[in-house]
């Protein structure tokens, strides 16, 4: 088994700032791509493009861009890849405390403890945020560390006054997650990762976390809010409406491309989770990007 081994990233913070700031040009932003955590907060904005989001147990798919905020230690993938066709990704990770624990107790700043609490299931946000902050993220790749600073705070408040946003993931998935659980938790998402075009056999799968079918399967539940077997169905209907979008290939050959062997079953799973069938979505999409 290759690539299962979680990614724990320790991240410095950027010359002279008390966060890390790196603005990336389309797809280069590429050492991501495993999952990994880091007990840093992070902020990506992906500007134009499409791909796959996956943080935490949520796998879906963006279309325009996208916007997110990660809570700290919360698993995750990289966004973007030579696929995405996205202008440029910024990437913002700051501790929790980065302006230290009294600051953020204060009335004028409240609001950011509030939103970083709000991050620990992962925030997406829409359009009209993407469009109302997205310029001025890009824009502190330009500036010194103190105005650096202040539009950061700015874009938190935005951030925190959106209502236009998306929770991620079940209530309580980040909160049980303690170190060892996301040592664990990785090296599952990695295999799935891995090898979700093949067949995955749960109790080869339990027995790699060192744990028995039964209890494996609780404690997946309990973590992610999903059933094992949910999950790796997600993944690969994830993966199928990514070539859907990128490739013009029979949406059979998509369907074993993802990983399912039964085309009917893959059919039915697709629009549970979508809402609509394999063609219908391929059309969309095509509407989306003339």
């Amino acid at each position: 088994m290759r690539n299962t081994k979680p990614g724990f990233e320790i991240i410095e913070s950027s010359f002279g700032s008390s966060f890390y700031y790196s603005k990336y040009a389309e797809n280069l932003n590429n050492k991501a791509h495993v999952w990994h955590y880091h007990p840093e907060i992070e902020m990506v904005f992906v500007n134009g493009g499409s791909g796959k989001r996956q943080i935490g147990s949520h796998l879906s798919y963006y279309t325009d861009g996208d916007l997110i905020l990660i809570g700290s230690n919360l698993p995750h993938c990289g966004f973007t890849d030579t696929n995405t066709a996205n202008k440029n990704e910024t990437v913002i990770q700051m501790k929790p405390t980065f302006l230290g624990a009294d600051f953020l107790k204060l009335q004028e700043t409240k609001y950011i403890s509030d939103l970083f609490n709000k991050a620990k299931g992962g925030i997406a946000f829409g359009a009209e945020t993407k469009k109302t902050v997205g310029k001025r993220i890009e824009s502190m790749d330009n500036q010194q560390p103190f105005d650096r600073l202040l539009t950061l705070l700015s874009v938190l408040k935005d951030l925190e006054n959106a209502k236009d946003y998306k929770i991620l993931n079940a209530s309580g998935f980040s909160m049980e997650m303690q170190v060892q659980d996301n040592d664990r938790i990785n090296m599952i998402f990695n295999y799935i990762k891995d090898h979700f075009q093949e067949e995955i056999n749960l109790a080869a799968t339990a027995e790699m976390a060192s744990m028995t079918t039964p209890s494996f399967c609780r404690y997946f539940k309990k973590i992610t809010k999903k059933t094992f077997t949910r999950f790796v169905n997600e993944y690969r209907v994830v993966h199928a409406a990514k070539l859907l979008a990128e490739k013009q290939i029979s949406i059979a050959n998509i369907s074993y491309e993802s990983g399912f062997n039964n085309f009917s079953h893959f059919n039915k799973l697709f629009k549970e989770f979508t809402g609509k069938s394999a063609s219908e979505y391929r059309k969309e999409l095509k509407s989306v990007f003339k």
